[in-house]
This record gives C-alpha cells, sequence and structure tokens, in this order.
C-alpha cells in the first residue's frame, strides 16, 4: 500500500568492508575537528549557561526577562538554521566568521541555552537554608556561590550535562552543512569518490560511537567522583 519493496538484501551490497577499511583514516581526521568544536563549543555553553541560569532566576526584571528570551529563541530554533544565520547570513551585514568559527559560536551559544536551564534547577535544587547559612556568617554573594552553592549543584548537574555534551557530540556533523570538515564531511567526500555512500556512513556511525562510549565513561567517573561522600 505505502509502495516499499524489499528485495533480498546482501551483506556486501550493505555494507563493504575493504572500503570501509581504507577510507576509515581519511574519515578519521575529522575526529580532530569534531572534538574541537565539541570541546570549545561546550566550554563556552558553560560559561554563558552559568551567567544565563542566575540572571533566569534574578529578582529583577531586567535581569530575568532577557535571559528567558535568549533560553527561548536558542531551545526553539534549529541549529542548523542557526548555522546558516551564522556563516551565510552575517555576511551580508560586514559579519564575516570562518566555518570553523561559526560552529563553534553556533554550538556554543546555542548549547548555553539547555545548559542554563539545568544550571538553574541544580541550585534551586540546593536548600535555601544554605544560603541563609551563608548570609549569617558573612559571605558575599559570590562567596557564597562559589563556596557552597556551585560544590553541591555541581553533583546534581553532572549527568544532564554530560547528556548535553554527548548530544552536542553527535551534532557536530550538521557542521558539514556548512563546510567543516569534521567526521561527516570526510564521509560525505569518501562517499563521492567511491560511490558507496551507505558504507562510508555507516563507518561514519561506527567512529562516532567510541567517542561518545569515552566521554560516557568519563561523566560516570565524574559522577562517582561527586558522590563519593554520599
Amino acid at each position: 500500500m505505502l509502495g516499499i519493496q524489499i528485495d533480498e538484501v546482501k551483506l556486501d551490497q550493505l555494507f563493504d568492508t575493504e572500503a570501509a577499511w581504507n577510507n576509515l583514516p581519511f574519515i578519521l581526521e575529522g575526529v580532530p575537528l569534531t572534538l574541537l568544536i565539541s570541546v570549545i563549543g561546550m566550554a563556552i555553553g558553560l560559561v554563558i549557561g552559568f551567567f544565563l541560569a542566575l540572571a533566569r532566576g534574578a529578582d529583577r526584571i531586567w535581569f530575568r526577562w532577557p535571559a528567558r528570551l535568549y533560553i527561548s529563541f536558542m531551545r526553539g530554533t534549529p541549529i542548523l538554521v542557526y548555522l546558516f544565520v551564522l556563516y551565510y547570513g552575517f555576511p551580508l551585514i560586514g559579519i564575516e566568521f570562518s566555518a570553523i568559527m561559526a560552529a563553534i559560536i553556533g554550538f556554543g551559544t546555542n548549547s548555553a541555552a539547555y545548559i542554563a536551564e539545568i544550571n538553574r534547577s541544580s541550585l534551586n535544587s540546593v536548600s535555601y537554608g544554605q544560603w541563609e547559612s551563608a548570609r549569617a556568617l558573612g559571605f558575599s554573594y559570590w562567596k557564597t556561590i562559589r563556596r557552597i552553592i556551585m560544590p553541591q549543584a555541581t553533583r546534581i548537574a553532572i549527568p544532564p550535562l554530560g547528556n548535553v555534551f554527548l548530544d552536542l557530540l553527535k551534532a557536530t556533523s550538521l557542521a558539514a552543512m556548512i563546510s567543516v570538515p569534521e567526521i561527516l564531511n570526510k564521509a560525505q567526500i569518501a562517499a563521492g569518490r567511491t560511490i558507496d555512500s551507505l558504507t562510508m556512513y555507516i563507518t561514519a556511525a561506527l567512529v562516532y560511537w567510541p567517542l561518545t562510549m569515552l566521554f560516557s565513561a568519563l561523566q560516570d567517573y565524574l559522577e562517582k567522583r561527586y558522590n563519593r561522600h554520599l
């Protein structure tokens, strides 16, 4: 009824092991750039997201509402459209980024919106009595945040922040659409010269998989380290 016809599937047609092995070194050349965009983008997101979380929970409306508007916009628009705006749109107003810089800025500022909500909920999960105790001891606002609130909130935030990073790592594949030579872009080039797109894309997926496993293991280590006192 839907017009789908399934013929006999042959394994060698699905995945050419020899072609994958021959092109693997070329595809792996995209790994450093993938990691660079992911790590720097996450670092930017953590910094912006921290201050967004504080502004989001502020009493003053001129802090709270701009933060809410930023978070709503970034969470409500596709990251690929945002990358196109940065790379293709901004040159029209005299601001030009390289493809790599556009990707870093795009993923960093976009992930900040999700990180801000994680940070906000983590900060709010710390008992208000902690704030009152710090105030009674004469701690300033920033000293209270740094010495008392953040260590407790970090333990709560690690699992969701780890998920954000894993999503960011995989989302860097969208940077191929603005010609960033990361893993997927390399796989697309290999697919064009071998006329075997399926094999090259499966190979790219098999490259992403151990990367995510590595950072999942790092996330588990951080969780155990911060929870060891419980």
